[in-house]
């Protein structure tokens, strides 16, 4: 028997488009990673489409590790909402302050001291690159002269971070450090949505972090939340194999995340 194609999949999303949810992660997925991160943007070809699913789709959102008014900038759309840092702060549509837990913004000086503290002269001279989060501190070090050097620096702060009571998370080419309460897209995902029924949702994301909002898309199910739910992995040099494990099914890089929103609107 012939295995399922994309527009199969969405297929269910088309059925009731006022009652799906569409939700893409950012870097890597809408927008292709770069080695300045400032340097990323999202190409013209799959801004058009997104505008056209922005107006047919029920609930459209992107969730990304950037803050969310960074995540805004590079997709620059104002009429759909805004996930940032991991889902721990919302820039709704035509808002311009996003919301942050207070939980969280009670530890933000904490991880912004602790984070300051240890971005010190190696970590300067190895390029490594600090991003202020609120309540989340991340050192990156795509692109830096010597990026194995660079990851055993880094790995000595995560050691330290974690002595001090702080949470640890890798991503690609990038250590955040947390406040040890529930930070993650699933969190933000369910946040988001809990209060909606809906039909169908999608979510396409490209890395670990993205593992937590398709199991954000399980938990709503379980909630009688939402009916059906497709989760799409986007493949690339380096695709975690976890996400290929979990994902429903696979799209090739963001020009398959292009052809994907082109086949919400057929």
């Amino acid at each position: 028997m012939p295995s399922a194609t994309l527009e199969d999949l969405l297929q269910p999303l088309r059925d009731a488009p006022e009652r799906s949810a569409v939700l893409l992660d950012v870097d890597g997925v809408l927008a292709p990673i770069v080695l300045q991160p400032d340097d990323a943007h999202m190409p013209e070809t799959t801004r058009r489409p997104l505008i056209e699913v922005a107006r047919r789709y029920g609930v459209v959102a992107c969730v990304s590790g950037r803050r969310a008014s960074d995540a805004r900038r590079i997709v620059a759309l104002g009429s759909i909402a805004y996930l940032g840092s991991h889902g721990s702060e919302v820039l709704r549509p035509g808002t311009i302050a996003p919301e942050l837990d207070r939980e969280l913004q009670a530890w933000t000086r904490r991880v912004q001291a602790f984070a300051h503290d240890a971005y010190g002269e190696k970590l300067r001279r190895l390029r490594v690159r600090l991003e202020d989060k609120e309540a989340i501190a991340a050192l990156h070090w795509r692109g830096t002269p010597d990026e194995d050097d660079s990851r055993a620096a880094i790995e000595e702060v995560a050691e330290r971070a974690e002595a001090a009571g702080f949470v640890t998370h890798w991503g690609r080419k990038v250590l955040e450090i947390r406040p040890p309460v529930r930070i993650d897209k699933g969190a933000g995902i369910v946040g988001l949505l809990h209060s909606t029924e809906l039909a169908a949702a999608v979510y396409v994301g490209d890395d670990v972090t993205d593992l937590d909002a398709f199991r954000g898309l399980t938990e709503l199910q379980e909630r009688g939340r939402l009916g059906y739910a497709l989760r799409v992995g986007v493949r690339s040099d380096e695709t975690p194999p976890a996400l290929e494990e979990e994902a429903d099914t696979l799209v090739e890089g963001t020009d398959g995340v292009r052809d994907l929103l082109r086949a919400l609107l057929i």
